[in-house]
């Protein structure tokens, strides 16, 4: 059981050997990237709530 254990991460740290890594500027402009789509993601769903929960406060008021 042991060996196996060791074999495996022997195998895994030959894999990450070969993993081509983002450089900084790249890894930035991913996170850049992430962060701004959330930002806008999160003020649509803000914009959606507020729409929503108008109608259904109208339709409950009736």
């Amino acid at each position: 059981m042991v060996a196996k254990a060791i074999q495996f991460l022997l195998e895994v740290r030959g894999e990450v050997k070969k993993v081509t890594w983002p450089s900084k500027k790249e890894a930035m402009g991913g996170t850049a990237v992430v962060l701004v789509v959330v930002l806008i993601m999160a003020v649509f769903l803000g914009l959606v709530d507020v729409l929503l929960s108008k109608i259904v406060e109208a339709l409950l008021n009736v």
